[in-house]
């Protein structure tokens, strides 16, 4: 079995001041205009039945208040035909006050929370992205996280 390489960056608090490095959110925004905005999503369990990538941004989504939440990340292969297998699926926990960057092109599902009726999250992307660049996978199975 190989190693499971992060098509992500987790990211925290730094002290205000620090130089610019790249422990820094790498972040891809110059293909339109970027967007930053807090959403608010319904509480929907741990389970999913599909993935979705956006091939041409990276996006920081980060859960506001003191929870933690999950992402689900394979790596990017730009292509609705090679989509990521079972085998291929990783999920995390992300703990209060850090922020995930998916790199371009990942796979992702989520965030998800199974303890609230919503939760609000922020959400780093192009202004379109959900509209040009949103592409998904159905699986025909639901895909439990464990907690």
């Amino acid at each position: 079995m190989t190693e499971f390489v992060c098509p992500c960056q987790l990211s925290g608090p730094v002290d205000d001041g620090k130089q610019y490095d790249s422990q820094d959110a790498q972040l891809i925004l110059d293909k339109g205009t970027p967007r930053f905005y807090i959403m608010r999503l319904p509480g929907r369990g741990l389970a999913f039945d599909r993935i979705t990538y956006h091939g041409s941004v990276t996006q920081c989504l980060g859960g506001l208040g003191e929870q933690p939440w999950y992402m689900a990340v394979a790596k990017p292969t730009a292509s609705l035909e090679a989509w990521p297998q079972l085998s291929d699926l990783q999920a995390f926990r992300i703990p209060p006050g850090f922020f995930i960057k998916l790199h371009e092109a990942t796979w992702h599902a989520g965030p998800f929370f199974s303890d609230r009726q919503h939760m609000d999250f922020y959400n780093l992307e192009l202004a379109d992205t959900n509209v040009v660049d949103h592409h998904t996978h159905v699986y025909d199975i639901k895909i439990m996280i464990e907690a």
